[in-house]
């Protein structure tokens, strides 16, 4: 019993069940792949960026020793929020509030660039994660549905002819469930690690907020 004899067996719904499950392995595994790359430089590139900061003499040395260790851009956004030039002088609604105020949106705004770049995929992997096991459901309910149908004619029937069909159509059910394991697992520890990258940003933002938030 193995997915050959079931795509051999199977009609056009069986085998396009085994396609959907197919593809949703392979996108699985890449976005995994590329998520793994992505949180581990984030891991290493975020810490030091901010060590770097503030361990400079000044604010250009610490521009210039961030964008060193910061390859993902994940935390020069932050830099440029509080460091680019101030709009008190336009007359935007940007410039009605506090410097305070203005800094505030602006490193929100650096900080949620950061989160949806490391949640990339995140959505692809829970949404396979929860839809895989029903999609080889489906494919073991219609090729049970198939095999039972095909034997209905086939004169005396005994456990040997049933067990057989059967059997293989179950073998979807594994296959969703092969692919939505390794997703469920991934999307769970990416997503504590990520939230453990952006807890370091937030903290940054704060320091940053609170150093340049005062300034004249």
């Amino acid at each position: 019993m193995n997915l050959v004899a079931l795509w051999q067996q199977g009609d056009a719904v069986s085998r396009g069940v085994i396609v959907v499950l197919l593809c949703m392995s392979v996108l699985t595994w890449v976005v995994i792949v590329y998520k793994g790359w992505l949180v581990a430089r984030a891991r290493r590139s975020v810490p030091r960026s901010i060590a770097a900061y503030w361990q400079a003499a000044d604010a250009t040395a610490a521009w210039q020793g961030v964008r060193a260790h910061d390859p993902l851009r994940l935390v020069l956004p932050l830099l440029d929020g509080v460091q680019g030039p101030d709009v008190a002088a336009q007359a935007t609604l940007e410039a009605t509030g506090s410097r305070a105020a203005r800094l505030t949106r602006r490193l929100r705004e650096a900080l949620g660039s950061a989160s949806r770049q490391l949640q990339w995929g995140q959505i692809v992997l829970a949404t396979i994660g929860s839809t895989a096991p029903f999609v080889g459901l489906l494919g073991t309910v219609w090729g049970i549905n198939h095999a039972l149908t095909g034997l209905a004619g086939a004169g005396a029937l005994s456990i040997d002819k049933v067990a057989g069909p059967v059997g293989e159509s179950l073998i979807m059910t594994a296959f969703g469930l092969l692919v939505a394991i390794p997703s469920v697992m991934a999307y769970n520890v990416f997503g504590r690690l990520i939230a453990g990258v952006v807890e370091q940003l937030d903290g940054f933002a704060h320091d940053l907020l609170a150093l340049y938030g005062e300034a004249a």
